[in-house]
Formats: C-alpha cells, structure tokens, sequence
C-alpha cells in the first residue's frame, strides 16, 4: 500500500479540496479489496445498513449507485482493511487533524448505464460538522468520464457553509445554492484501478453517468476528526444513540467511530471479528 503522502500532496488538498493518490494499492492489494467488498456487498441484499434498515428502493437513486454503508460492522475482511491505522494516518496528515475515527464506510458501485451523481457536500449530510471531514475514495475499477468518475469544484470547500441539497435528478440543484461556484470549472477525476482519492467533507462534487455495460465499483470511507460534536441530526445513528446525545457532546464512542489514528493519544487497534 502506497501510505505515504508527501508535503506536496498535502498543500495541494488544503488548496483544492482533494488529492489524488496514484497506484494507492498493489495488484494483490486490491484483488483483496475487490473481494471482500464484493462479499460483503452480496451479504447484505438490499439493506443499506447492517441491522437491516435503509432498504434500497427500486428508483432513480437506485440507478444512481448500490450504496452499502458500514460494511466494517459486520463483515471480517472489511473490519480489517478499514481499521487500518496507515489510512488513518493519511487521512489526518492531509487535513491536518491530531486524529481520526471512521463515520461510515460505503461501497459506491454505479451500474450499468447508471444515472449521475448529482453536486452535493458531504458533511452537512452527517451527525457532526467539520471544516476538516475528510473522505477516501478507492477505485476498484478503472474510473473515466464514461463510467462515472468523480468531478470536484477545486477549492469550493473554502467557501461552503452548512447548506446542501439532496442527491436528486436535477444533478446541478447545488449551483442554486452557491451560484458562485456554478461559473467554475469543474475538474474530472479519471483514475487506474487500485487508486485513490481524498477529499474534503465540504468540496461540492458529483459523479458523471455511467455510459458502459459495466459496473462502476468504489470503496468509500468517511473520516470524522477526533472531538468532533453531535449536531443534532440522526444520519447514520440508532434513534437511540439520538436520544442520548446532547448537541455538543463529542462523538467518541468507539463502538460506532472507532478511533483509527491518533498523533498522541493511545488507542486500541481493532482485532477481527
């Protein structure tokens, strides 16, 4: 695995939003992540979550892509690639963050002549805010602007607030909102097969159309900084774990965000299931 990333690289994210890390896994490296996301996706039939909710719908967003979340939860494979503290470590050393616990996982698999993915913000979906949320993007097949790859607005996370718009069928709704970054240029994002992307939870992107008769298939992992708070909203969280927050309460329960990396603090690196 290619882990490191250099003071170039991490100038050029705090710049833009995003980085791309070339050559990020080996060709048995992701012969191993093809696998086990492959198992673990086919496990969970059409239920979105691991204890069963979020049921996929025969729709629009369906055609978008098959969306799978927290497959760390409860597949052994998937719990050791995403408790990985080198991914935490690359992930805290470009946001420039002391630690960083998982929000979820997902696998992003867009099918066949599968609809775009509308300009959205990622962060404002989640349970915390942070001008320093932080995703990973791994390309498990060759990505191109015919199957899908992803398209970012080159330092629009220096001026977004919390304001958003839903993953919908008018795919620049965004440009509503910020009608500033509408006049940009939006830059495509083609990848090989084994690399990655990181960008940043408030860097408006979307994803073209898939324009093959073949899958699109990416791995996903939102990073939550280390003392991030609960914003009141539910996302991915139990209405009980809702009902137990306090907006302004830090999110470290280790059971739903591990703490992967941390530059200081001790932490407990995950054994399998």
């Amino acid at each position: 695995m290619n882990y490191t990333v250099t003071e170039e690289q991490i100038l050029f994210y705090q710049d833009n939003g995003f980085v791309v890390i070339d050559d990020f896994l080996n060709a048995e490296e992701l012969e191993v992540w093809r696998q086990y996301v492959g198992e673990a996706v086919d496990s969970r039939g059409k239920h979105k979550l691991a204890d069963g909710s979020w049921l996929e719908e025969d729709n629009y967003n369906a055609r978008i892509f098959t969306q799978r979340i927290n497959l760390w939860n409860d597949h052994e494979g998937m719990r050791s690639l995403m408790i990985d503290d080198r991914l935490g470590k690359m992930a805290a050393d470009l946001a420039q963050v002391d630690g960083i616990r998982i929000w979820h996982d997902q696998a992003l698999i867009k099918p066949p002549w599968g609809n775009p993915t509308g300009w959205h913000l990622d962060n404002p979906y989640w349970s915390f805010y942070s001008r320093d949320a932080i995703s990973l993007w791994v390309a498990l097949d060759d990505v191109t602007s015919n199957n899908g790859c992803l398209y970012f607005i080159p330092g629009a996370h220096k001026t977004a607030t919390w304001d958003n718009v839903g993953i919908g069928q008018n795919i620049g709704d965004l440009f509503e909102t910020y009608p500033e970054w509408g006049k940009m240029e939006a830059v495509a994002i083609e990848m090989k097969a084994g690399s990655c992307s990181f960008h940043n939870g408030l860097c408006a992107h979307g994803a073209g159309a898939n324009m093959t008769p073949y899958y699109r298939r990416a791995m996903t992992c939102a990073y939550m900084p280390d003392g991030s708070t609960f914003n009141g909203q539910k996302n991915i969280l139990s209405d009980e774990q809702v009902a137990r927050y306090v907006i302004g309460e830090a999110l470290e329960d280790d059971a739903q965000s591990p703490l992967i990396y941390h530059r200081s603090k001790n932490y407990v690196r995950y054994s399998p299931l």
